[in-house]
């Protein structure tokens, strides 16, 4: 079988008239694949059954407060850069039923939900989003407090990323370190070649379940040009990336103005809507409700998605915590660059840029830090 002989470390070149035999591979392991098709306007992560399904020949636009596709010169398939949603849609349900209860002769009965947790091959995982995976895998299961959800989930879940080859004017993942080429966290890389005609992918290993899933696809050895190519995609990709996030000192810079008054100044503008939470691959935030019906037979628990720019979010007895926008603004924030570093020994932000691009107003995280730096800085000369 071609590429049975594949080794640990190798890389190989897929044709893109053999990528269908990808999934083919994917299906016959029993595997649910996700990854990227066009709906709605955007490119979103659903479950796909064909490279038909892929946004092929489309890219897109990205800016502060803007989004918008855009047909591009070539077919390629992962041409695009990273839209609305995020993988943790996928290890983190945005819903999620924990238990319900039934009333029986004696009174209830708990009936936790432990159902199989789901084989899923992630196709298309960019790699700020490795990183914002790897973050999450430290909140859910890194720590005694194990999310056995998340945990079911993340184990069964199978991860081919794609190196960037086109990213937006709102990323920064230079800045934050986590891109445009995955260098961990994947069972297979891939990078997209689009030159003299020749359509193709150089797939690269990452774990033992990436070898073996190689070994069944009809791949041909990559020569010392796939290589340079390739190297060469993610090379351009990141000299096209401008916007920068300088996170030298970024944590005390913070800490250390918590009533700066660029805080107003931004809560002015915002509109406390969570769109960025809703977007972050990394934010956590949730809330848990209990329902019953109207005669009181059956009752459930549900946990949802939720954020800390909710006013209700931050409630206690006596009202909440956080009254103000600038409050919420600020929570987000500096927890996002600041607080986190403290809890998990990393930035909470990988640099995607999907808060900038979703903000409704398109207030920029980057920008909001570069403003607090300069006026601290200009203060003390």
């Amino acid at each position: 079988m071609p590429g049975s002989k594949l080794k640990s470390g190798e890389s190989v070149v897929l044709l893109r008239e053999n990528f269908g035999a990808l999934f083919d591979a994917l299906r016959a392991e029993g595997y649910k694949i996700i990854g990227p098709t066009v709906q709605d306007g955007a490119i979103v992560y659903d479950e796909i059954n064909s490279p038909d399904d892929l946004p092929a020949g489309w890219g897109d636009l990205q800016e502060p407060g803007k989004y918008r596709l855009r047909r591009r010169s070539d077919q390629a398939l992962f041409g695009y850069v990273v839209g609305p949603h995020s993988w943790k849609r996928f290890l983190f349900p945005p819903h999620l039923r924990m238990w319900r209860a039934v009333k029986n002769r004696t009174g209830f009965q708990i009936i936790p939900d432990q159902e199989e947790p789901p084989r899923m091959a992630f196709l298309g995982v960019r790699p700020c989003e490795l990183q914002a995976i790897a973050i999450q895998d430290t909140i859910f299961k890194g720590t005694k407090y194990v999310d056995p959800v998340y945990q079911g989930r993340r184990h069964a879940a199978l991860i081919i990323a794609v190196n960037c080859a086109e990213p937006a004017g709102t990323c920064f993942c230079t800045s934050m370190k986590t891109g445009p080429r995955a260098l961990a966290g994947f069972d297979i890389a891939l990078t997209e070649l689009l030159t003299d005609g020749k359509h193709r992918f150089l797939l690269e290993s990452g774990s033992v379940r990436g070898v073996e899933l190689l070994r069944k696809l009809p791949t041909q050895p990559a020569t010392e040009e796939d290589r340079k190519e390739a190297e060469a995609v993610t090379r351009e990709a990141a000299g096209r990336i401008t916007r920068q996030l300088e996170t030298e000192g970024l944590r005390d810079l913070l800490l250390s103005n918590l009533e700066h008054p660029r805080w107003e100044a931004i809560a002015d503008r915002c509109l406390a809507c969570a769109n960025c939470t809703m977007v972050c691959p990394t934010c956590f935030c949730s809330t848990v409700e209990d329902t019953t019906d109207l005669v009181g037979n059956h009752a459930e628990r549900w946990r949802r998605w939720d954020s800390c720019f909710n006013l209700d979010f931050s409630y206690i007895h006596g009202g909440s915590v956080r009254q103000s926008t600038m409050s919420r603004y600020r929570q987000w924030m500096t927890h996002k660059l600041a607080s986190w570093v403290d809890q998990f020994g990393t930035f909470g932000c990988v640099g995607c840029g999907r808060c900038i691009t979703w903000c409704p107003v398109g207030i920029d995280i980057t920008e909001e830090a570069r403003q607090m730096r300069q006026t601290v800085a200009a203060g003390k000369e």
